[in-house]
C-alpha cells in the first residue's frame, strides 16, 4: 500500500479487520495505582467502578515509533493516524507533537475522529479501505475527515460519576438531577461528550437509543456499531433491531468498550456509532 493507517487502541475495531487492513494500533495506557498497563498489550484485571482507575494517553515518542515503523511500511506517499476526539483524550495532541519532532508533516496526516470507541474505528475503517487500493494519501485523508464528520454517537450509561470524575462529561450534565430515577443517554457532538435527554426506565432508554440511530442513518444506506461493557445481550439485541430498521445498512460491528473507554463509561453502558453512507 502507498498509504498506512495508524489509530488507537479507543478504536476498538476487531483484530481481524485490523490485521486485513493493515492497520496500526497505538495502545492507550490504563493507570491501575502505580501500574501503567498498555490496553490491547498487557493483561489487565480492572474494577472499572474505582476511583483509583484512571487513563492516559500514549506519548508523543510511542506515537512517533508508530507513525516511523508506519512510514516504513509505506509504499509511498505516508501515513494517516485517526485518533479519538482531542476533546476527550491527549492522544491527537501527543500525535501533533511526535509530527513535529519527526518533522515530517508532508508525511503523516493526522486526523481528529471527533468520536471515541467505534465512533473512531469506523472513519477508520472507511480510509484504511481507501488504502487498501492503492489511494494516494490526499484521498485517504479525505476519506477520513468526510467520515469522522459523518459520524454520530449515542451511549446509554447506568450512571455517570465516572465520566464526571473524569471530567470527560460536559456541563449538560447539571441537569440531570437524580440519576437514581433516570437513565442518562448521551452523544457526541462536536468532539464533546454531552447529554441528550433523561429517560425513565431502560426499556424506554434502549427505545431512544434504537430511534436516534435509525435517524442518523438517513435513508442511503450506513455503517452501523453496537459497543457495550458488561452487556452482550441487550449488544446483540440492539445489532439485530438496527439491521431490520436501517435503511440499506451495509455493515453492522460489535464490539465490547476497550479498557480505557470502560473506565469512564461503567460496567452495562451500551453505544450505538452510526457512519451515514458506510464505510
Amino acid at each position: 500500500m502507498a498509504v498506512v493507517v495508524v489509530t488507537d487502541s479507543s478504536a476498538s475495531l476487531p483484530a481481524d479487520l485490523v490485521s486485513e487492513l493493515g492497520i496500526g494500533v497505538v495502545p492507550l495506557h490504563v493507570l491501575v495505582g502505580d501500574r501503567a498497563v498498555r490496553e490491547g498489550v498487557d493483561d489487565l484485571d480492572v474494577d472499572y467502578g474505582s476511583d483509583t482507575v484512571t487513563t492516559s494517553a500514549p506519548s508523543p515518542g510511542e506515537l512517533r515509533a508508530a507513525y516511523e515503523s508506519a512510514l516504513a511500511r509505506s509504499e509511498g506517499d505516508g501515513v494517516v493516524a485517526v485518533h479519538l476526539s482531542r476533546q476527550l483524550s491527549g492522544t491527537w495532541e501527543a500525535g501533533r507533537q511526535a509530527v513535529r519532532d519527526m518533522d515530517a508533516s508532508d508525511r503523516v496526516r493526522l486526523v481528529d475522529s471527533l468520536g471515541a470507541g467505534l465512533a473512531t474505528g469506523l472513519p477508520v475503517l472507511a480510509a484504511a479501505r481507501r488504502a487498501c487500493t492503492g489511494a494516494a494519501l490526499d484521498v485517504v485523508y479525505d476519506a477520513a475527515v468526510a467520515a469522522a464528520a459523518r459520524a454520530r454517537t449515542f451511549i446509554l450509561v447506568n450512571r455517570t460519576e465516572q465520566l464526571r470524575r473524569g471530567g470527560r462529561l460536559s456541563s449538560a450534565a447539571s441537569f440531570f438531577g437524580s440519576e437514581l430515577v433516570t437513565k442518562p443517554l448521551l452523544q457526541i457532538v462536536g468532539g464533546k461528550l454531552e447529554l441528550r435527554e433523561k429517560v425513565r426506565t431502560r426499556s424506554k432508554a434502549y427505545a431512544k437509543l434504537i430511534a436516534a440511530a435509525v435517524d442518523a442513518a438517513g435513508e442511503d444506506g450506513a455503517a452501523v456499531a453496537v459497543q457495550h461493557l458488561g452487556a452482550p445481550d441487550a449488544a446483540d439485541t440492539l445489532a439485530a433491531q438496527l439491521r431490520e430498521l436501517v435503511p440499506g445498512v451495509d455493515e453492522v460491528i460489535t464490539a465490547e468498550f476497550g479498557p480505557a473507554l470502560a473506565v469512564h463509561l461503567g460496567v452495562g453502558a451500551v453505544g450505538v456509532l452510526v457512519l451515514p453512507g458506510g464505510c
